[in-house]
């Protein structure tokens, strides 16, 4: 085969080189799958036939052990005293009455569906459904055709019942007969239910007639297996005795053979199948049992795609074979091209790395600044905030100062008058005083504290408590009634004096929004919402809008009067929720007003 360097030159045959390459891939793709599918269906379909052959051997086993258990049944009834009694004295009412007993017991005990002794005309005696019930139109024909051992269709139902018909000739002399019918649908139905689970083989059984008179797919039941008119179709009351061609595609091995049949799921279709038989001795019927091979097939192909995979992979070998010298040929320059590639990529790669250091540099740089500005800006929400309450909180501590210094004075006066018990309880309204002062000034030294993130159990009843205490001013001056409902004991895990800054600012924007508001009510409301703590404020105030709902937590936006408000305490907020592992959300209340709403992580020994 001549290499591609003897090819002519690329720009006369540009389209040669890619065709040729194709030609060298397709040839051993094409013949690998070939051979694969060949081989693998060819053991497949060998396989499947022996195992069919199994179970063809059990299905005709078990057809003929259910035929065989009746098959003495009429020889025990024409042995029977009562019967013998009733076919010498056919018109005896009473041995009438005792024989069709004596058959309904023996027809119980062997499971023949229906038992009748007749007269040597054939004319019904006794039965094992009454003396006088009536029998089907097969049973009576039976009687009086003589036939023995056949396949018969039930008129009431459709199903399968098998004939057993005997003489009763005691010294030659012909004195009646002995009919037993077994009901086949049992078996049948066992198939069908085989069929339908395990998608095994479809079976038929073809009697003498060539209609298949059992079958594990309905459809086929009582069809012609050839296109012949049946000779007595009246075997067959109600049956359409259709023609069910099975069309020979080829011969297999063991007498097996691939045909074609309906699809049971799509009778318009036709599925191939292997087909067996076996003849069921001593009747002229036979089993025939028709196996899917669509798991073969599926088997074959996919050894068909391996084996184009394996040509696909000497195609190549002989690509590369071929492409070898050509390679060889440009490695030199390829060499010699790459050291110059690789050296000015290192110095691109040097420079680069450079200037992403640099801009690494620049990018901490600028993110410590950020973050000191952030921390910066908390700060100062929590100043803005303290400034804000500034004029409330001098107020509240003036009180206890003007009446500290009163009570010391009256306390003096009191001494000096001898009132000891007077002065007692001056003294101690002194230090109930100092006490007021030193919670509002301990908890404006714990609020204004600059600290790092430090996450904690945290009781959210006393956070709040805390809350309420430094807005104490403004609730004494606002009429504003507050519900604190929080379960006892419910704990969370957060930061306790940032914790403190979000509820203050959610509680002073709704005291904000409840100023000059009639009936006006804040909800400061936790509620355990599995591993987490919801939290919410809830005021019933007038709300806000939709435009202003959108930008509620940009920066710099307020819904305040000018120079009340800076747009930065729900920013702050949302940052702190975030980074103690929640988020901050608002919607309208459902009876109007604004709720602010955050969860948290509970604590595991949190509890109602």
């Amino acid at each position: 085969m001549p290499g591609l360097s003897d090819l002519p030159p690329p720009s006369a045959t540009r389209w040669l080189r890619p065709l040729v390459w194709a030609l060298l891939l397709a040839a051993p793709m094409g013949l690998g799958s070939l051979l694969a599918f060949n081989l693998n269906e060819r053991a497949g379909l060998a396989q499947l036939v022996a195992v069919s052959n199994e179970r063809l051997e059990l299905y005709a086993a078990t057809l003929d052990a259910e035929l065989r258990r009746c098959a003495f049944v009429p020889g025990l009834v024409a042995g029977d005293g009562d019967v013998r009694a009733l076919l010498a004295a056919p018109q005896d009412e009473d041995l009438r009455r005792r024989a069709s007993s004596t058959l309904a017991r023996i027809g119980v005990r062997s499971g023949a569906s229906l038992v009748v002794v007749a007269d040597a005309a054939g004319r019904p005696l006794a039965s094992s459904q009454g003396a006088s019930a009536p029998l089907p139109a097969t049973a009576l024909r039976a009687l009086q055709d003589e036939a023995s051992d056949y396949f018969v269709a039930n008129p009431q139902d459709g199903s399968t019942d098998f004939v057993y018909l005997l003489p009763v000739s005691p010294g030659g002399e012909a004195l009646g007969r002995v009919l037993v019918v077994l009901n086949l649908a049992p078996l049948e139905a066992t198939w069908i239910d085989l069929g339908l689970r395990s998608q095994s083989e479809r079976l038929l059984v073809v009697d003498e007639r060539q209609v298949a008179v059992l079958s594990s797919v309905p459809a086929w039941k009582y069809r012609r297996m050839d296109d012949a008119e049946v000779a007595d179709a009246a075997r067959y009351p109600g049956a359409a005795l259709e023609s069910l061609r099975l069309p020979v595609q080829r011969l297999l091995e063991a007498g097996a053979t691939l045909v074609r049949a309906p699809d049971p799921a799509n009778p318009r279709r036709e599925t191939p199948f292997v087909a067996q038989e076996r003849p069921i001795v001593p009747l002229a019927a036979r089993l025939l049992a028709l196996s899917d091979p669509s798991e073969v097939w599926r088997q074959a192909r996919q050894a068909a795609w391996a084996g184009a995979a394996v040509g696909a992979l000497l195609g190549g070998l002989v690509l590369y074979l071929l492409q070898r010298r050509r390679a060889m040929r440009q490695l030199l320059q390829a060499r010699n091209a790459l050291q110059s590639a690789h050296d000015q990529l290192e110095q691109q790669v040097d420079e680069r790395t450079a200037e992403l250091l640099s801009a690494n540099d620049e990018l901490k740089r600028q993110i410590a600044q950020r973050e000191l500005a952030e921390d910066e800006l908390m700060q100062a929400g929590k100043m803005a905030v303290l400034g804000q309450m500034s004029a409330g909180i001098s107020h509240e501590i003036n009180q206890p100062l003007t009446a500290l210094r009163a009570l010391s004075r009256n306390a003096l006066r009191l001494l000096e008058g001898g009132r000891q018990q007077a002065v007692s309880d001056n003294l101690r309204s002194i230090d109930e005083m100092a006490e007021r002062m030193g919670r509002i000034v301990n908890q404006l030294k714990s609020f204004a504290r600059k600290d790092s993130l430090h996450a904690q159990p945290v009781p959210l009843e006393r956070a709040a408590r805390n809350v309420l205490l430094m807005l104490e001013h403004r609730l004494h001056h606002e009429p504003v009634t507050v519900d604190l409902d929080v379960p006892d004991g419910l704990q969370l895990r957060a930061d306790a004096t940032r914790l403190e800054q979000v509820l203050l600012n959610l509680c002073g924007n709704a005291l904000d929004a409840l100023a000059g508001r009639p009936e006006a009510r804040m909800t400061v409301l936790g509620r355990p919402l599995g591993d987490r703590v919801l939290v919410q404020v809830i005021d019933n105030g007038p709300g806000v809008d939709e435009a202003a709902m959108a930008r509620l937590f940009e920066p710099f936006h307020t819904t305040k009067p000018a120079g009340e408000g800076l747009g930065l305490g729900l920013v702050i907020s949302s940052k702190i929720v975030g980074e103690m592992g929640g988020s901050l959300r608002a919607h309208r209340g459902a009876a109007g007003g604004m709720v602010f709403e955050f969860d948290l992580p509970a604590m595991e020994d949190s509890h109602v």
